[in-house]
């Protein structure tokens, strides 16, 4: 068993991470918050400025040394730099919005009491400029991390405790994302007593079976953890899990509590303290009155734009296409919608007129998974369709359905009706909302991810759709776009 953990001479390696990352931080926030203070005074006076004459000026060379500096220990205070927020979530851009946004109220509220005359033109710089550097700088410095720990570097070394099904699950799921940054390595199962070395799906050794904190804590000295995550099933008693709590608090390894739930996005989760229990409230996600106006409007607004913007490029297509091949400009193709509802899809034309009679010839080459139908050389496809195709550009009449209101910009899938016909029973919940141009299938790999992973992201944007989700997907659809990855 200890053979297994040979490479404790990483160990201390892998723990420096957190402290390079924290010392680069505090760098690149001292260079950003210098740059957008400095820019703001030189917007305000100029580079030609007499400090020593004049007044205002000296006082806001004052007042800027002193803003850069409350600004960079604030960003401090509010933990951004915490080494468990890195690489993955939203917390660290909160947490870099809300210093930033309390330090600028605070100015204002100082300034408004006081009747201190601050020009807005200094501060409607700084706070902007300053705040958009800092973001940008966290996420290219989140990119650069995410790459090193898709290595194996960078990570945090994790012991999971629990049962053997609710240990292989988490390990499993930490493992496909890896830019969050646990390293499982180990696997404690309390209770059992089957005396496997290994648990069969993860792989991972089991280092113990013993529901006592002093078995627990020399496993997790053996495997060097520096973290320990308990996951459904454990079988401890609660006083026994306080105390191991302390103890791990004592050696400075992080605990983490894994409740079996899958695919729940953050706002939906809620904590509430009742008799010194820490009880987690799911809300059920509802598109209903307001949130629903809000999802319209956003689809009517920007396919609009988008429709006016690219019409020119429209038009080219069009033309391509009928230059290329004989047949109608626009594909037209009957899809399953929102409750079930049948419309008519646009989009164009990418295949030859009888693409739909040679369908049944070749069914044996399908390489799709599930009900999917996919071929990647698919014979079907015209020379000006494999670029439309490789670039989307085929979708783009789907703005007019999305206009219409029989799609929306981001949502699931949209199913034909032969594929609706073969859905299990929880397959179906993809039709509680309208199918959309894109979503999380578009921009997490499309026709290279299997039918189960197309399936899991569209039910998870169904149980956790909100709107700046929306937002995010739709940047996130550009460089996917672009990149070409898995358009075929």
């Amino acid at each position: 068993m200890h053979n297994i953990f040979q490479g404790d001479a990483r160990v201390g390696l892998d723990t420096d991470w957190r402290a390079k990352s924290s010392r680069l931080l505090r760098v690149v926030d001292a260079f950003v918050v210098a740059w957008a203070v400095l820019g703001a005074f030189v917007v305000r006076f100029g580079t030609e400025s007499n400090l020593v004459s004049s007044g205002q000026e000296l006082f806001y060379a004052w007042l800027s040394v002193a803003l850069a500096v409350t600004w960079w220990f604030m960003l401090g205070a509010w933990n951004s730099r915490q080494s468990r927020i890195l690489g993955a979530g939203p917390d660290e851009y909160k947490r870099v919005a809300a210093a930033s946004l309390w330090l600028f109220g605070l100015i204002a509220i100082f300034s408004y009491v006081f009747r201190v005359d601050t020009a807005r033109g200094y501060v409607g710089v700084a706070l902007p400029v300053g705040l958009a550097g800092l973001l940008l700088g966290r996420w290219l410095l989140r990119q650069h991390l995410s790459v090193d720990r898709q290595k194996g570097n960078s990570m945090s070394r994790l012991m999971i405790l629990g049962g053997p099904s609710a240990v292989a699950h988490l390990a499993s799921s930490l493992q496909r994302a890896k830019h969050a940054g646990y390293q499982p390595i180990a696997a404690y199962t309390p209770g059992t007593q089957d005396g496997a070395l290994t648990e069969p799906e993860s792989g991972l050794p089991v280092l113990g079976y013993k529901a006592d904190t002093v078995s627990i804590l020399d496993a997790i000295d053996r495997c060097q953890a520096d973290a320990v995550a308990v996951s459904a099933g454990v079988q401890l008693h609660p006083q026994t899990l306080r105390h191991l709590g302390w103890e791990l608090a004592a050696r400075n390894v992080g605990l983490i509590m894994a409740p079996a739930l899958t695919d729940i996005a953050g706002p939906r989760i809620h904590t509430q303290q009742v008799a010194g229990l820490p009880l987690i409230h799911v809300t059920t996600p509802t598109l209903e009155g307001g949130q629903r106006v809000a999802k319209r409007l956003f689809d009517v607004v920007v396919s609009g734009a988008l429709i006016l913007g690219i019409s020119p490029v429209m038009l080219v297509l069009a033309l391509l296409i009928k230059l290329d091949s004989h047949g109608p400009i626009l594909f037209r193709q009957e899809r399953v919608g929102i409750e079930g509802q049948l419309f008519r899809m646009l989009k164009f034309r990418s295949m030859v007129v009888d693409a739909e009679a040679r369908l049944a010839d070749l069914e044996d080459r399908n390489e799709g998974s599930g009900v999917l139908f996919k071929i990647k050389n698919d014979p079907r496809v015209t020379r000006v369709g494999r670029v439309l195709r490789k670039f989307s550009l085929d979708e783009l009449p789907q703005l007019f359905n999305i206009f219409g209101g029989s799609m929306s910009l981001v949502g699931p899938r949209p199913p034909l009706p032969r594929e609706v016909q073969a859905y299990e029973h929880d397959v179906r919940r993809r039709l509680l909302v309208k199918p959309g141009l894109t979503g999380l299938w578009q921009v997490s790999g499309r026709s290279n991810l299997s039918w189960q992973d197309s399936v899991r992201l569209d039910l998870y944007y169904v149980e956790n759709w909100s709107l700046a989700g929306d937002l995010v997907i739709v940047l996130r659809t550009v460089r996917a776009v672009f990149r070409s990855t898995g358009a075929y």
